[in-house]
């Protein structure tokens, strides 16, 4: 055999050897394989990721705006009661306000008593009690609410009691007879609308879960 020709076979050689080397210690790749990312790609796609984790509480946000003072008192609202929740707070309050403005329109106080701070219910029995004394008697019905929205919170970290204002745009059908029965004011079946802001007020992380109405206003 010609001198080289032997010389070609023996590096032919050696390459297959080192090729097979080399898969062994390296494995191979199949299929689509994604670039690889440059160091400002990753530093991207990392920051994504922690606006997505850190972002805004949607159960905040939904309900105030995000740089909102009221935004800031639920944040710290949810530290110190990690179970309190914005959505949740306004369905209760949603039907406390039914519940309470039915039982002062038609005097039913002792009901509603648990969901009233004192000074509230001072003033709730004075009303009703004059319109007693005038032989007046409300009939009411309640038709819905037409509109509800966060009016105003604050923390109070010291005492670490939360006050929630709520605006209520409610409708009701209500009626004032006299001793005889006769209609003194209000239409019967007509629906008026009641404009009302009300304030809740709790102590954050106590074991009493009632919220109390402790303003009134318009």
């Amino acid at each position: 055999m010609n001198s080289p020709i032997l010389q070609l076979l023996v590096l032919a050689g050696i390459a297959v050897f080192l090729i097979l080397r080399l898969r062994s210690v390296l494995g191979t790749r199949e299929g689509y394989e994604a670039p690889r990312q440059q160091p400002q790609q990753r530093a991207n796609n990392k920051r994504k990721f922690e606006v997505i984790d850190g972002g805004p509480d949607e159960d905040i946000t939904d309900h105030v705006d995000e740089n909102s003072e009221a935004a800031k008192a639920f944040a710290k609202m949810k530290q110190k009661e990690a179970s309190f929740g914005v959505g949740t707070f306004l369905q209760g309050a949603r039907g406390a306000y039914e519940m309470i403005l039915m039982g002062f329109e038609r005097g039913e106080l002792a009901e509603i008593k648990p969901f009233l701070a004192e000074e509230v219910y001072d003033v709730f029995a004075q009303v009703v009690e004059a319109r007693e004394k005038k032989g007046l008697k409300i009939e009411a019905d309640f038709v819905g609410i037409r509109e509800m929205s966060v009016h105003s919170a604050s923390f109070h970290e010291a005492s670490g009691t939360a006050e929630i204002s709520i605006k209520f745009v409610g409708d009701l059908t209500s009626v004032v007879r006299d001793n005889s029965g006769e209609i003194v004011e209000g239409e019967e079946g007509k629906v008026k609308t009641q404009k009302d802001i009300w304030t809740f007020e709790r102590e954050m992380g106590s074991d009493d879960l009632n919220w109390l109405l402790v303003a009134t206003g318009e």
